[in-house]
């Protein structure tokens, strides 16, 4: 009965959230865990398209193509886990206060528990990282939560969980040292997070 009633709900949004919701996904995807070889099979059949994030998306099948699961599975323990920590540290709270379990972990907790969202019981990680705040916008988007969010509560949940952190993220990892495979990820990020904040500015 769930999944009827979210796919009910994908039925009544427009094609461009439902676009939206896609990209939220993939990034999702892709920073919650590295993909494996049927995922990487798939992106490298990815058509570019035009524009700036259609030549980050080609990019991005050109590294899933000459990428091995092996290879960008270490790439990721190196990148977001490390020994003892990444190169980099994908969650809102370190990147706003420089500690995790925050005070930007406590408001968005706040707000997950107002919105209907919570966290499943496998998962362990802080609630606030890159991958879980996409895929929840992402559900906030379908009506994965129970029904489709008014554009006036995407855009206050982007501004205040997303946006304040996750373009600096986007561009951190564009040029991190360890980043092969996840370089045009970062690119494609950080061009959708900014079409993103434009779009929401366009339709206040």
């Amino acid at each position: 009965m769930a999944q009827a009633a979210v796919t009910h709900e994908l039925h009544s949004i427009s094609e461009e959230d439902l676009l939206r919701a896609q990209w939220y996904g993939l990034l999702a995807r892709l920073l919650g865990a590295p993909p494996d070889a049927p995922l990487l099979d798939e992106l490298g059949r990815l058509d570019g398209g035009d524009g700036d994030l259609g030549e980050a998306l080609a990019a991005l099948a050109r590294a899933a193509k000459a990428s091995a699961p092996g290879a960008v599975k270490q790439e990721f323990f190196d990148l977001f886990v490390g020994v003892g920590q990444g190169e980099l540290v994908p969650y809102g709270s370190y990147y706003l206060t420089g500690f995790l379990h925050e005070k930007p972990l406590a408001k968005l907790r706040a707000d997950m528990a107002r919105l209907g969202i919570a966290r499943a019981d496998a998962v362990k990680e802080p609630e606030d990282g890159i991958a879980s705040e996409l895929e929840m916008m992402a559900g906030l988007i379908t009506g994965a939560f129970g029904q489709t969010a008014e554009l006036a509560t995407q855009r206050q949940f982007f501004d205040t969980h997303i946006a304040v952190w996750a373009p600096r993220f986007f561009e951190d990892l564009e040029a991190a040292q360890n980043a092969r495979f996840y370089m045009p990820v970062g690119t494609l990020g950080r061009l959708f997070m900014a079409i993103e904040a434009q779009a929401f500015e366009m339709a206040a």
